[in-house]
């Protein structure tokens, strides 16, 4: 089974608001990150709350499982990251990592990356939009112990690096995957 693991615990001090309350559509940007998963066919989703998370938990409601990172504060993606396998551990085969200020992101690309796992069983599926790596990436669980022992200040991101050779890119043709929001400037450009 394949797990989204959609982070959402930021203080969103750039944008000055809450970003996953945020009006998007006719929804807000959280609403409809978990929207698109679960039209891509992904069953399991688990939402790493944080910043404002007694809103963004009551906005959801039980759509989906939460879990609250008490360590949001550190402004860190990667304990995000970790709690959120932590609580999938005995479930998932591979975990999608998600950004849930990314609502902009397409139904295709997220199946274009999970068809991807599935037929290849490649260890790390990462979408590439003209060369940049975007999100959501997907790592496969025999991986998840080298993700749960980095510890600050290593980033997902060099957890990549070191593992660039086992990854298998998928490209997509929409910049959606390497655009999230993180300023009022960001959210009046892509705001739909």
């Amino acid at each position: 089974m394949i797990t989204a693991i959609i982070l959402a615990a930021g203080e969103s001090k750039r944008m000055g608001e809450p970003k996953m309350l945020m009006p998007w559509g006719k929804s807000t940007v959280l609403q409809t990150v978990i929207s698109t998963f679960q039209s891509a066919g992904v069953k399991d989703i688990l939402v790493v709350t944080g910043g404002a998370h007694q809103q963004v938990e009551a906005l959801i409601g039980k759509t989906v499982e939460t879990v609250f990172n008490e360590n949001y504060q550190d402004g860190e993606m990667l304990s995000s990251i970790q709690l959120g396998l932590t609580v999938k551990m005995r479930e998932a085969s591979a975990a999608l990592i998600c950004l849930g200020d990314q609502p902009q992101v397409e139904e295709r690309s997220v199946r274009k990356i999970c068809n991807a796992f599935l037929t290849s069983k490649s260890k790390i599926v990462v979408p590439s939009y003209q060369m940049h790596r975007g999100h959501p990436w997907l790592v496969a669980r025999p991986l998840w112990d080298e993700l749960l022992a980095l510890k600050s200040p290593k980033t997902p991101r060099d957890f990549l690096r070191k593992n660039s050779r086992s990854i298998q890119y998928v490209i997509v043709e929409t910049p959606s995957v390497v655009a999230d929001l993180d300023t009022p400037e960001d959210y009046l450009k892509f705001k739909t």
